[in-house]
C-alpha cells in the first residue's frame, strides 16, 4: 500500500514511460526505449525541485508525462491528494489548469500566427477563464505588465520580439490560468547568459507573488543553486539521490551526483586533479545495463552492483540510490 505524504503538492509512484521501437514493414514492436523507469518523485508547495541529469536521462519525460503530453506506460500520479492515473482526458483537463509548462525553445512554442495577445490567452479560452473578449484581453494586458512587458505590444507577432521576450510571453501565457504547479523544462538553456539571469530573478519574484511551486528541468548546475530549493539527480531513467541543494553541492552520495558536480568547470588545479569522473559513455536506454544502471561508469563500483539491483536507501534529508549509501547512513547514524 502507497503511503502519501500529508503536505506534498504532486506525488509520483513507480512512474515509466516507455516508447516502443518499431521495424520492419508490419511496424512489429522489438524493443522499448525506456525513458522513464520507475520514477519516484515527491514536489512539496512552494518549493522550488531541480531535476538534473545529462542530456537523454528522461528529465523532459518527467514533466511531459505529469501533464499527459505523453502517455504514461505505468505508475502513479496524485495531485493534491487526488490520483490524476487512469483519468480520461474529459476529466484530467480541469486539473491541466494547474499544471502549466514552460518549454525551452519559445520559438516554437508559440503559433506565429496568432498576436501575442492571443497567444496569451489561449489557455484562458480554454478553461473558460474571464467573461468575454475584453476582460481577456485585460488579462493580457495585466499579465504583460507581470513579467515586464509592454501591454501595447500585444497586437504585434511573436517574431517581432527577442528570445527573451518570447520565454516572458510563455511565461504570461502560463500563468493567465493561475496554476499551482509550474514546469519550468530547461526555460533558460536557450537565452544569453545574461538574459538567463533576468528570466530566473522574474521566475523568483513571481513565485514569491503569486505562491507558485516549480519543477525546474534542467543540466545547467550552476542555475541550480542559485535557484532551486531541492534537487533530483537523475540517470538513465531513474532518480538516484534527491536532497537539499546545498546538501547536494557540498555533501553529495551518490558516485554519479559527484561525478556530475565535478563535470562544472574550475579554476583550481587541485580540484581538477582529484575530482571523481564518469567512465565512458552513457548506455542506451533501449539496454539499460543489469544491475545498477550507472555500474559501467562507476568508479567505485562493488562486484555486487553488475548484478543485483541498488537499494533505495533512505536519509533524513532525502534518498540516495546506491549500495555505498547503505554504509554512508550507518556512517551518518554513529557520527549523529
Amino acid at each position: 500500500m502507497t503511503v502519501l505524504s500529508a503536505d506534498a503538492l504532486v506525488e509520483v509512484r513507480g512512474l515509466r514511460t516507455w516508447f516502443p521501437i518499431r521495424a520492419g514493414v508490419l511496424q512489429r514492436v522489438r524493443g522499448f526505449v525506456r525513458a522513464v523507469d520507475g520514477v519516484d518523485l515527491t514536489i512539496f508547495p512552494g518549493e522550488t525541485l531541480a531535476l538534473v541529469g545529462e542530456s537523454g536521462c528522461g528529465k523532459t519525460t518527467v514533466g511531459r508525462s505529469l501533464l499527459r503530453l505523453v502517455e504514461p506506460t505505468a505508475g502513479n500520479v496524485w495531485f493534491q491528494g487526488v490520483e490524476l492515473t487512469g483519468l480520461s482526458r474529459e476529466a484530467f483537463h480541469p486539473y491541466r489548469r494547474h499544471m502549466q509548462i514552460v518549454m525551452q525553445d519559445p520559438g516554437s512554442a508559440l503559433d506565429p500566427r496568432l498576436t501575442v495577445r492571443d497567444c496569451i490567452a489561449e489557455g484562458m479560452d480554454a478553461f473558460g477563464i474571464g467573461a468575454d473578449h475584453a476582460e481577456r484581453t485585460e488579462r493580457v494586458a495585466a499579465m504583460m505588465r507581470k513579467v515586464s512587458l509592454d501591454p501595447d505590444t500585444m497586437w504585434r507577432y511573436p517574431h517581432e520580439f527577442s528570445g527573451g521576450q518570447r520565454q516572458r510571453i510563455c511565461i504570461a501565457r502560463a500563468l493567465a490560468v493561475d496554476p499551482t504547479l509550474l514546469i519550468c523544462d530547461e526555460a533558460t538553456s536557450a537565452l544569453d547568459v545574461s538574459i538567463q539571469a533576468q528570466i530566473l530573478n522574474l521566475l523568483s519574484d513571481l513565485q514569491a507573488d503569486r505562491d507558485l511551486t516549480y519543477l525546474f528541468i534542467t543540466h545547467d548546475l550552476g542555475t541550480v543553486r542559485y535557484f532551486a530549493t531541492r534537487v533530483a539527480v537523475m540517470y538513465l531513467g531513474r532518480i538516484v539521490e534527491t536532497g537539499p541543494t546545498e546538501r547536494i553541492f557540498t555533501a553529495p552520495r551518490h558516485p554519479y551526483t559527484k561525478a556530475l558536480l565535478a563535470s562544472i568547470p574550475s579554476l583550481d588545479p587541485d580540484r581538477r586533479s582529484t575530482r571523481p569522473v564518469a567512465l565512458g559513455d552513457v548506455p542506451s536506454p533501449e539496454r539499460p545495463p543489469p544491475g545498477c544502471h550507472y555500474h559501467p561508469r562507476c568508479s567505485v563500483r562493488r562486484e555486487s552492483c553488475s548484478r543485483d539491483e541498488p537499494p533505495v536507501v533512505a536519509f533524513a534529508d532525502g534518498m540516495s540510490r546506491c549500495v555505498l549509501a547503505l554504509e554512508q547512513r550507518e556512517a551518518e547514524i554513529h557520527a549523529g
